[in-house]
């Protein structure tokens, strides 16, 4: 099988003003094509992404994110990986809904720590419009501070959707987590379809898509193929794709089956971050959940193979994450810059 990956080894790294537009990368991707990329000699592969990932974007530039939970607990749906599920026995304190003003904090202390991305997530199913206002406030105040604006809040509607971008939203993240065939394995309190359609709502509202998935949950590479596969074919590929590796959080049946082990090996973690670079080039992809339990040499690995942004900052929505002084240190080690706040725009 010849797959076609348009590598220049020698090129210069793109810059925003020249990259290519959507309409002139593949959507097309097979599952066997993705599958056969997985099963590339490691050094094969990540070299085949690394070229790619410098065909896009200075390979020296990562840009970071920070994540805000600006609502937790007692969500209705039942992910077996989420502290956040009422249905789960997790250990998490429950709050209500962050006042703006205190969201507006959170932006000021990530921007002034190098951030230049605030993700704003709330533990619910779906947006409800007499929340809508609140996300509206919170959008604006952030954009005030100078940041890119990011929210994750769980379905939305096509009006809802055009709401948000009407205040200013750059990105709405909303996750496929896994292939459709093991997706049942995962979630049942909402459909893959369910997810597509927001994703549908938020890409016909002219909003940035966010989406990716977590690995390590007990499914097969094949799994991950197919989850990449997904993104791959979308009609135009998420602006960024997180993928995470699972953190296993006493109390969730995630952490239940494989009693707190880690559920894929970092090689496999490296792996699938080169195929998403194969597979979406001008997309940003982001190393996300579990990065403070992976070695830096794992990181760096994760970097070459085409990984270009991280959270950055103590902790993600209800779990550890990678100290900050420790993330500035790997950067000075690997001469790593951060990302202008809207070169991607």
């Amino acid at each position: 099988m010849t797959l076609q990956t348009q590598i220049s080894p020698s090129a210069p790294a793109a810059h925003s003003a020249d990259r290519i537009s959507d309409a002139d990368l593949r959507h097309d991707w097979t599952k066997d094509e993705i599958l056969a990329l997985f099963d590339l000699p490691f050094m094969e592969l990540v070299f085949r992404a690394a070229a790619v990932h410098r065909e896009h974007f200075d390979p020296n530039v990562i840009q970071r994110s920070s994540l805000v939970n600006i609502k937790s607990g007692k969500c209705p749906e039942d992910c077996k990986y989420c502290s956040q599920s009422a249905r789960n026995k997790a250990k998490l304190r429950v709050e209500p809904l962050m006042e703006v003003e205190d969201v507006v904090v959170c932006a000021e202390k990530a921007k002034a720590n190098g951030a230049t991305r605030l993700c704003m997530g709330a533990a619910w199913r779906s947006l409800k419009d007499q929340d809508l206002p609140k996300m509206v406030a919170m959008i604006k105040a952030v954009r005030g501070v100078g940041m890119q604006t990011c929210m994750t809040l769980g379905m939305v509607t096509h009006e809802q959707a055009d709401a948000l971008r009407e205040a200013g939203l750059d990105y709405y993240n909303h996750n496929v987590d896994t292939s459709r065939e093991y997706y049942p394995e995962v979630i049942t309190s909402r459909t893959y379809d369910d997810r597509l359609k927001t994703l549908a709502a938020v890409r016909d509202a002219g909003i940035k898509v966010c989406s990716g998935g977590i690995v390590g949950m007990g499914e097969s590479r094949e799994d991950r193929a197919g989850m990449l596969h997904t993104l791959a074919t979308l009609p135009t590929h998420p602006d960024s794709v997180p993928i995470n590796m699972l953190v296993p959080i006493a109390g969730t049946p995630a952490y239940e089956a494989g009693q707190g082990a880690p559920g894929v090996d970092p090689l496999e973690f490296v792996r699938t971050i080169a195929v998403a670079r194969l597979t979406m080039p001008a997309s940003i992809v982001r190393l996300s959940a579990g990065r403070h339990a992976m070695d830096d040499s794992t990181q760096a690995l994760a970097f070459l193979a085409g990984a270009n942004s991280m959270f950055y900052g103590e902790e993600l929505l209800t779990t550890e994450n990678s100290a900050m002084n420790r993330d500035n240190a790997l950067f000075d080690r690997l001469g790593l810059q951060g990302m202008a706040p809207n070169a991607r725009d």
